[in-house]
């Protein structure tokens, strides 16, 4: 499997990160998966934490209410965008649209709320060294300026299994963020072949060249997947996506 899973990659043009961890036998396979990629929309994951280290904390409330500006809005994924100017939303509306629709206003309302540099402490205090917010989304001067967010699929896999283990902030919390990652709508990579069948906890990421999905597969013997790539060829790399993930899901019912 992992000759197979080297091969399909090694064939894809562009840096391209492969992370798993089987969460019941501890087995893992990697194949470049430290290296600092261009987070795209997975940056939201770590943002999610830090809401719900505060939350626990009782730093913030998810019932606190925020008027919507025009100047808030931002193009692209979500809905925040389409709906109409002074709009009140709560702080949980706000996280729950960041990781089920992507949406991009909802992301830069909660960094400026909660800091870049809270979050990147957070994810120093997690032991994650590459996992990094340096911009708020679609600020054009930081990316003009070459500052970008960064993951890596192993240190995203690494979040992802202290969140299925109860241990990322707490039981509590994670089982949440959990609920709220299965509630993803947007399922056209790791879930494509499912059907269904299988829960997935997941979270998707796209720009120019670049597509990921990294996520918690409930099969028999849940697995952690983190698929990342930079500088790709975007559809070739999420076919790649669909049928490695159902290869994966597959060799278990076969055993």
């Amino acid at each position: 499997m992992n000759e197979k899973i080297l091969e399909t990659l090694n064939g894809i043009p562009g840096k391209t990160e492969f992370y798993y961890k089987n969460l019941t036998t501890g087995e893992e396979w990697e194949v470049r998966s430290g290296e600092p990629l261009v987070a795209a929309s997975v940056i939201k994951i770590p943002v999610l934490a830090e809401v719900f280290a505060q939350l626990e904390a009782g730093t913030a409330d998810k019932n606190e209410r925020c008027r919507i500006q025009e100047e808030d809005k931002l193009p692209s994924c979500g809905a925040l965008n389409y709906l109409h100017t002074g709009l009140e939303v709560t702080l949980e509306d706000l996280y729950t649209l960041m990781i089920i629709l992507s949406d991009n206003t909802a992301t830069n309302l909660l960094i400026k709320k909660f800091g870049m540099e809270q979050i990147n402490r957070r994810m120093r205090g997690l032991g994650l060294t590459v996992t990094t917010v340096n911009r708020l989304l679609f600020d054009a001067e930081a990316s003009a300026a070459g500052r970008e967010n960064y993951i890596s699929a192993k240190e995203i896999g690494l979040l992802l299994e202290k969140m299925y283990c109860g241990e990322l902030i707490s039981q509590k919390a994670s089982e949440e963020m959990i609920s709220i990652l299965m509630n993803q709508r947007l399922n056209g990579k790791m879930p494509f072949h499912l059907n269904g069948k299988v829960k997935i906890a997941h979270k998707t990421g796209e720009d120019s060249g670049i597509t990921h999905d990294v996520g918690i597969v409930f099969a028999p013997q849940p697995f952690v997947a983190c698929f990342c790539s930079n500088k790709t060829d975007v559809p070739l790399f999420e076919r790649a996506i669909q049928d490695l993930t159902r290869l994966l899901v597959d060799l278990q019912y076969e055993q």
